[in-house]
């Protein structure tokens, strides 16, 4: 793969990978016919977000060649190398005139190449890991509810909020008014917490169909990073939800960008025990109690069910990996262990509260197995102390 962005693009994709930083640690590239897509998601999977740049984006944009029984090459990097490149956006609207970015996987190298002022050129070689395709099952079609509006007004709504707080409250009122509040878990609590309440009148938003008394609950640490981007772009953002439990999708659409955020939210007491479906799109049973927090486990349940059935496996459920089989203690003890390390991302909400989307993994035909992508963890870690 090798793609030139010339001029205030390369902002653009600076602005756009500081966004994806605040969702995951890697950052998923894959070269398509249709654009160069960017990708990240969180550690619990309850965020995902997606950056497409079409191929209009580019001054130069060949995505690779691909055989008759294989796909294009992708790959995932750290995202701290990554954003490092783009680190001061400033910088590069001053003295950056293009970026090449060149993909060569006989050398596992991702190579970006920042062509400043003065005939000054910066090359970052980047270790990567080729990767299975990974997105979030969604359908945008299926929520009931709609709002459409100017990044900037829900960016000065959000301001009001302590930059601390970990999730928000979008609801509607009378009057077709929009609300925004912060949420508190304990009811007991809120003789003792400052809530703070915006309401936003329908005539600021440029579209609004929503369900009368709807609301979801959601986390604003991935919510500011999108807003951020498109404040910056200028682009109205269109949120599409549905009953608390199922994910909330942000999209920003341009005729060179198409950008999609999905977050998981907060489950009510009612729904909790229906079946957790992606916006209508997976009909599962739900979980057991006894391993409602562990994501892995809740996957093999997902393939199992899965197989009982006669038509071939979808792809759109992560590939499965068994492990050697453990005693009770140390299945509970390592279950405590993800429970923790996974609760101290900021911005992640535990799997008690929030239900994590279901997303897809489909390994390439001829593409090495999962032996030969912990050799290639092996080298990063090596090449990168």
């Amino acid at each position: 793969m090798k793609c030139v962005i010339a001029g205030g693009n390369v902002k653009v994709l600076g602005r756009a990978v500081h966004s994806l930083s605040r969702i995951g640690d890697e950052l998923y590239l894959e070269p398509t016919e249709s654009g160069l897509s960017f990708r990240a998601v969180n550690s619990s999977r309850s965020a995902f977000a997606s950056f497409l740049f079409a191929p209009l984006f580019f001054q130069l944009y060949e995505p690779g060649s691909a055989g008759p029984d294989t796909e294009l090459f992708r790959c995932k990097v750290h995202m701290k190398s990554f954003l490092g490149v783009f680190r001061s956006l400033p910088s590069l609207e001053k003295s950056v005139g293009k970026c090449l970015i060149l993909l060569k996987p006989r050398a596992s190298r991702l190579v970006l190449q920042l062509h400043c002022k003065y005939g000054v050129t910066k090359t970052h070689n980047l270790a990567f890991q080729e990767c299975e395709r990974l997105q979030a099952v969604f359908d945008t079609q299926r929520c009931a509810s709609r709002l459409c509006a100017p990044a900037r007004l829900l960016a000065e709504a959000v301001v009001h909020f302590p930059p601390t707080l970990a999730e928000v409250t979008l609801g509607t009122g009378p009057g077709g008014k929009i609300s925004l509040r912060n949420y508190v878990e304990d009811e007991a609590e809120l003789s003792k917490t400052m809530v703070t309440e915006l309401w936003l009148a329908e005539d600021e938003f440029q579209s609004v169909a929503v369900a009368p008394g709807s609301h979801i609950t959601f986390c604003l640490k991935e919510f500011r990073g999108l807003l951020s981007f498109a404040e910056a772009s200028n682009l109205p953002l269109t949120i599409h939800f549905d009953e608390p439990g199922r994910p909330v999708i942000f999209t920003l659409d341009d005729t060179v960008l198409e950008v999609h955020l999905v977050l998981a939210t907060l489950s009510d007491t009612e729904s909790s025990s229906q079946s957790p479906s992606t916006n209508g799109v997976s009909h599962l049973p739900a979980p057991s109690d006894d391993f409602a927090d562990d994501l892995e486990s809740y996957m093999a349940a997902m393939e199992t069910s899965e197989g009982c059935s006669e038509g071939p496996p979808s792809p759109t459920f992560s590939l499965h990996i068994p492990r050697p089989a453990k005693s009770k203690p140390e299945e509970e003890e390592e279950e405590e262990e993800e429970e923790e390390e996974e609760g101290a991302v900021p911005g992640t909400p535990p799997h008690k509260r929030f239900r994590s989307l279901f997303f897809g993994s489909v390994m390439t035909p001829g593409r090495p197995g999962p032996a030969t992508t912990q050799e290639v963890l092996a080298e990063d870690s090596d090449g990168e102390s």
